[in-house]
């Protein structure tokens, strides 16, 4: 599972630059590069890895170009049509025959960096199709002008056939209007644009699965994770996602990368671990991505670490089928001091928890953690990450084998920096003294949080017998994500915390209710077009939270909603009854995933998490509007290039370039494996 939440608030870390050893990373760092639509285009520094050895290197950039050839099989996975149209917006941007002083053109460029940022025509957070700000007429002639050999033209058929294919899906917005549907009065399968399924139904795919599952196999199989369920001659089969299967051309240049990444591995577990990926990809076979698995998550003494793979289902309306991603990593040992104190406790923190005995764990196994700094993202991580990972997902690897954590550092401090005086906490906070707890611990008590969440937080807990990951359907992911983050925040008060050294005072801690609070029930909803429901699993989660906490709270105003100058603020008036609220919402969603019970799930999230105040998110929109700010953000990737002297490699060289056009045309040339019409 991965933490998405990311602070506005201000990092002070003197000590990250001071760190960072290459002559760009020392001289003034631009941390905003790009603004477009409602986005931010960031870059991060990747401190220290002019530090790691010239074997560590090179295993980074084997890995990283790893990273980089699933970017393709993303954009497939999010759309039937996806391909075909980045391919033909870089063509129109490759052929430089536009006049670029015009509105259309603008509209154009806003557009395709849209495109290339949500990996697919549709919005990476609200799933909504995103609208051409320019007209069909436009978009025909811009294609016209294009030397056919830049796009991507059926084999066969011609440019005017091509256009006839995309032209409806992009210009009619009554044609494949969403990526993922999450209305449970419709079939959410036939209603989502992701290409998981083909031709069959929400109920014939939950069928097709629970036929699948053996209650008593101990170590089920993540069943469906990796194929495409398709109808062929009246027969429901799977489509394999492996090297001589779907998405074939892309997974073998993986493999050629992963193998690379073989010979330069640190030590012989990490070349097992590596060698075992390759053979689930070449086999397909979920047995060997499980030991995969298990073998990623007990290797935790090598420094450079990766994950690569089919992994998180946020994409499925039906939580079931996982989008491809890649993040490539190095250990920083300093901040790693704070993760290890958490999963040292983590046996403390399951015991002391107030969850139903029943559904703690007698014995928490494997749990590991660690501070990384990010050198590479790919797939559904890039441009937009978390900053903070859990994994494997499997309960039964967690339960019998533990699980590995990891917290996104240098990811956190480039958002933090980029957000420095931009106004937003003064403007939504209650008082110049929430302002100030934002700002002096803001920064430490996110990190922290986010530790708690991947490390111990979704480590915790243990399902019934007979309880399978699919019970909660398309609410499970919402219910994991609130079940890490109460577990987190029911925590981050407790006076452990500052015994163990993690918090400086329990002031430190109020500002983490302070933020949960505010963004939860109003400073996210920035990001909810007027009149749509919360769809994302994270933004979901955190409302959930929030408005509970907000309605079970009111006979004692635990959380006061407060009008001054005509603009709304929230008040938390009592800390420690706010977390006995976390604690006891804690136990309550505990209680739901341990037992599989939907309908509880059902409840909970539609009554809490999905609807939007009209009135309150009126009033904060045209606020946040005044402050000029994006509300989403996402990230270039830093360029690793060898340096070659008789045709070995001597040195790897990183850039951080500032074009996101260029890298994303870069990207287009160097890492498209994939035809649109397969």
């Amino acid at each position: 599972m991965k933490l998405r939440t990311v602070s506005l608030t201000i990092a002070l870390s003197a000590m990250l630059i001071a760190s960072c050893s290459s002559p760009e990373q020392k001289q003034e760092f631009r941390w905003t590069v790009d603004r477009f639509a409602d986005i931010k285009v960031m870059r991060y520094q990747v401190p220290g890895f002019t530090d790691l050895s010239l074997r560590q290197k090179k295993l980074v950039y084997f890995l990283s170009q790893a990273a980089l050839c699933g970017r393709d099989i993303l954009f497939a996975q999010n759309g039937a049509y996806n391909l075909a149209i980045r391919k033909t917006l870089d063509g129109i941007v490759a052929s430089g025959k536009i006049d670029q002083a015009t509105p259309e053109w603008a509209a154009f460029m806003t557009y395709t960096k849209q495109v290339w940022f949500a990996n697919g025509i549709y919005h990476h957070y609200g799933n909504d199709k995103f609208v051409p700000g320019f007209s069909e007429t436009w978009f025909r002639a811009a294609v016209a002008t294009c030397d056919p050999g830049l796009l991507p033209v059926r084999p066969g058929t011609s440019v005017d056939a091509l256009l006839a294919e995309i032209c409806p899906v992009m210009f009619d917005p009554a044609i494949l209007p969403k990526k993922i549907s999450q209305d449970v009065s419709t079939d959410m399968v036939q209603n989502s644009a992701v290409t998981f399924y083909r031709g069959v139904t929400e109920n014939e795919a939950t069928a097709f699965y629970a036929g699948k599952k053996d209650r008593t196999d101990p170590a089920p199989p993540s069943y469906g994770l990796n194929t495409t369920l398709v109808k062929e001659n009246g027969r429901i089969v799977e489509k394999e996602w492996k090297a001589d299967g779907v998405y074939g051309p892309a997974i073998r240049e993986i493999i050629t990368w992963l193998t690379r990444a073989s010979t330069v591995a640190e030590n012989d577990h990490q070349r097992r671990t590596i060698d075992t990926l390759i053979a689930y990809y070449t086999s397909g076979d979920l047995r060997d991505f499980d030991a995969y698995n298990i073998l990623w998550l007990q290797d935790t003494s090598s420094s450079v670490d990766f994950v690569n793979g089919f992994i998180e289902t946020y994409n499925d309306p039906l939580g079931i089928k996982a989008s491809w991603e890649s993040i490539v990593n190095f250990k920083d040992v300093a901040a790693t001091r704070r993760a290890e104190t958490i999963t040292a406790n983590a046996q403390w923190f399951e015991d002391n928890s107030l969850v139903d005995p029943r559904f703690k764990k007698k014995e928490v196994r494997g749990v590991s953690a660690k501070v990384i700094t990010v050198a590479q993202l790919g797939g559904d991580c890039y441009p937009t990450t978390p900053i903070g990972i859990n994994l494997p997902n499997a309960d039964w690897i967690r339960a019998a084998h533990g699980s590995k954590s990891v917290t996104l550092e240098n990811i956190t401090y480039a958002y933090d920096q980029a957000a420095r005086g931009d106004g937003f906490n003064e403007e939504f906070c209650n008082s110049p003294e929430d302002v100030r707890l934002l700002e002096q611990y803001g920064s430490l008590v996110d990190n922290l949080h986010t530790d708690l969440h991947e490390c111990v937080g979704h480590a915790s807990g243990q399902l019934m017998p007979g309880v399978g990951v699919d019970a909660l359907k398309n609410y499970h992911a919402t219910i994991e994500e609130a079940r890490a983050d109460l577990f987190a925040l029911y925590y981050l008060m407790d006076p452990r915390l500052v015994e163990l050294g993690l918090l400086p005072s329990q002031d430190a801690a109020r500002a983490g209710y302070i933020e949960q609070i505010l963004n939860g029930i109003f400073t996210q909803l920035k990001r909810i077009e007027p009149g749509k429901n919360i769809e994302e699993a994270h933004m979901r989660n955190r409302q959930l939270i929030a408005r509970w906490c907000f309605e079970k709270g009111k006979a004692e105003t635990v959380i006061a909603q407060e009008q001054r100058d005509g603009k709304t603020y929230f008040r938390i008036t009592d800390f420690s009854r706010l977390r006995a609220l976390f604690g006891a919402l804690l136990k309550e969603v505990q209680r739901i995933k341990s037992e599989g019970d939907y309908e509880g799930a059902k409840a909970l999230v539609e009554t809490y998490g999905v609807k939007v105040d009209p009135v309150l998110h009126h009033e904060l929109l045209a606020r946040y509007k005044k402050l000029n700010l994006a509300p989403y953000g996402g990230f270039m990737n830093p360029v690793f290039t060898p340096v070659e002297q008789n045709g070995e490699i001597t040195d790897i060289r990183v850039t951080f370039p500032e074009d996101f056009v260029g890298q994303m045309m870069e990207y287009g040339k160097k890492y498209s494996f994939l035809s649109p019409w397969d």
